[in-house]
């Protein structure tokens, strides 16, 4: 019966799906693997029960075979020595990879249905012509033999880690390349961003019994046989998988009642009381990010230490364990956060990774605010001052290019991470705080286990707001045109002041103006855009909504019913949430003006 009841849901979701014209593909992982600890090697099986939802037949697919990458003469070595500001983390270290200290990743022998199938590889890419066609709403079986070596700690994966962690297993199997409406995901391994099928993951992995194991899902102890523990890993409603092995490990776990289960590995060194000690602030990460951004859907997380800083699995994160308390909880905060962008709305990172880590910093901000009480009027000022800086310079790049195009790391970061975080801060300022966050609990809710995209959360935001926002997206995100006003001028018309209002730069927004009498008096003005069709709600007293300003109009003129020796100052956006590339002209008098008057 319960069988019959999970069909007949899983048929109407996909049902709900096709109606709106949304598909995705499903793949359900059994995964088994025998580590050689002594030679860093593994042997395993992998079988994937693969549905093919998507209304095209497929006659070939794609598998990632990650850790190809850490080879000399890689995609991934020539991009990192040839970029002008290489991630230091990896500079020229592949290049001098030992042949027993590569990565690889084999495959002996693949078959669908049964029936052999013809594959070559690509470094990272595994392309297989299919035996038979794959239909429309048709399910197959995919069994692979293969074999792999762990690479020396490079990047995220490996061995041996600078703190002594002697595996890091993240992007370590074959793993099958997303198929969307826009068609196969097959990018190289060149360092940056995943992109994975939705399924469950059933893995086992037999391994020395000197280790403790952690990773991705619900893990038990299933047997011992020839000096092996054997683990049992399950996973549901995932799209990776990741591990990681020390024998080394305390294993700490500490529950949140009504949501999930949080779980610690770390080492027993000189900074055990400091992962002790963090344990209940965690805790409360977890509570405050459900209560504002949605709910954590899965029944676990662990806190791994592994990697090379921080990084992001389904239902756990591997960072290292050195640092002092408030950057470490910082750190898991972000690493923790993209579970929810990233594990549960899982957008193409490739494509659009200030969805994933610019979302991530936002509330990471957010939550580390409140959980610090610290209730700064701008949590986000160094984004500010970093895009700021990063809009002067000839290597600016848009908000849409992919991740691994970036002609430089640096505009990678601030673009993914700053200018990703300010694309949600600003968009406060045009729609509202209060319609932001109630946003982003419906986005979550309705894209959840999904692959959203940017025109699927505008919508979102839309429909929230009851404002047209295709502008903001198409010129902060697809474009480098700038934020620029300023108070060109004030002039006196009896009892009452016109302030004429400029835009220099490119992108238009609405304006907040607040002016402020000499007796303390305080008038707030919002003026929208013609192409907002509306207006947000007043977010300060004493509002006053102005006719639309035309983006095509170089100049508004503001009347203000108050004598212009009467002003004191006029202020452009009092928040400080527009990113306005120049600060002096948005308020009056000017502070050299001011400077001059003392």
């Amino acid at each position: 019966m319960k069988n019959s009841i999970a069909l007949f849901l899983l048929f109407i979701g996909i049902h709900v799906y096709a109606q709106n014209g949304y598909w995705q593909q499903q793949a359900d992982y059994t995964l088994y693997v025998d580590m050689d600890h002594t030679n860093h090697q593994f042997a395993g099986t992998e079988n994937i029960s693969y549905t093919n939802n998507s209304p095209d037949t497929l006659r070939k697919i794609f598998y990632h075979l990650y850790f190809n990458a850490f080879q000399p003469g890689s995609m991934m070595d020539e991009r990192s020595l040839a970029i002008t500001d290489p991630d230091k983390r990896v500079g020229d270290r592949i290049s001098k990879l030992k042949p027993n200290e590569i990565g690889y990743i084999n495959v002996k022998e693949l078959k669908l249905n049964g029936m052999p199938c013809t594959y070559s590889v690509s470094e990272t890419v595994l392309e297989v012509a299919l035996p038979t066609p794959i239909a429309p709403g048709e399910t197959v079986n995919l069994d692979m033999i293969f074999e792999g070596q762990v690479p020396v700690q490079i990047r995220r994966s490996g061995r041996n880690n600078k703190e002594g962690i002697d595996y890091t297993m993240t992007q370590w199997y074959p793993k099958l390349a997303e198929y969307d409406k826009d068609g196969w995901h097959a990018n190289p391994y060149v360092g940056r961003e995943f992109y994975g099928v939705w399924g469950n993951f059933d893995v086992t992995i037999a391994i020395d019994e000197k280790y403790v194991v952690a990773g991705t899902g619900i893990k038990k102890l299933t047997q011992k046989r020839d000096n092996k523990k054997v683990w049992n890993f399950k996973a549901a409603n995932v799209h990776d998988f990741a591990w990681a092995a020390d024998p080394d490990y305390q294993h700490d776990s500490l529950e949140i009642p009504g949501l999930t289960k949080l779980h610690f590995y770390y080492q027993t060194d000189t900074l055990a009381a400091q992962w002790k000690e963090i344990q209940p602030e965690v805790k409360k990460l977890f509570e405050i990010m459900s209560a504002e951004f949605g709910r954590y859907p899965y029944p676990q997380f662990s806190v791994i230490q592994g990697g090379d800083g921080g990084m992001e699995y389904p239902m756990c994160t591997m960072i290292l364990g050195h640092g002092k308390k408030p950057g470490k909880i910082g750190l898991i905060a972000h690493e923790a956060f993209h579970n929810w962008y990233y594990g549960v709305l899982a957008t193409n990172e490739f494509r659009y990774p200030w969805m994933d880590e610019g979302f991530t910093s936002y509330a990471e901000e957010i939550v580390l605010d409140s959980l610090f009480a610290t209730f700064a009027s701008n949590p986000f000022e160094r984004n500010y001052s970093t895009y700021r800086f990063y809009a002067q310079q000839p290597w600016e790049e848009p908000l849409s290019t992919p991740a691994d195009f970036y002609e430089r790391n640096a505009a990678y970061g601030i673009n993914s991470y700053v200018k990703g975080a300010i694309t949600l801060h600003q968009l406060s300022y045009v729609i509202g705080q209060d319609n932001l966050m109630q946003g982003m609990r419906t986005y979550f809710d309705t894209w959840k286990f999904k692959h959203p995209t940017p025109s699927d959360f505008l919508r979102v935001m839309e429909v929230q707001s009851d404002l047209e926002l295709d502008w903001y997206f198409e010129y902060w995100v697809n474009s480098t045109k700038h934020i620029d006003y300023g108070i060109d001028t004030l002039i006196a018309k009896g009892k009452s002041t016109e302030i004429v209002l400029e835009r220099i730069g490119q992108m238009p927004m609405p304006l907040d103006v607040r002016v402020e009498l000499k007796d303390g008096t305080v008038y707030n003005y919002n003026i929208p855009l013609t192409i907002m069709r509306g207006n947000k709600p007043a977010e300060y007293e004493n509002t006053e909504v102005k006719a639309d300003w035309p983006w095509t109009y170089p100049t508004y003129t503001l009347v203000v019913d108050a004598k212009m020796n009467k002003i004191a100052s006029v202020q452009i956006d009092p928040s400080g949430r527009m990113a306005d590339i120049r600060l002096k002209n948005n308020v009056f008098p000017r502070p050299e003006e001011e400077e001059q008057e003392n």
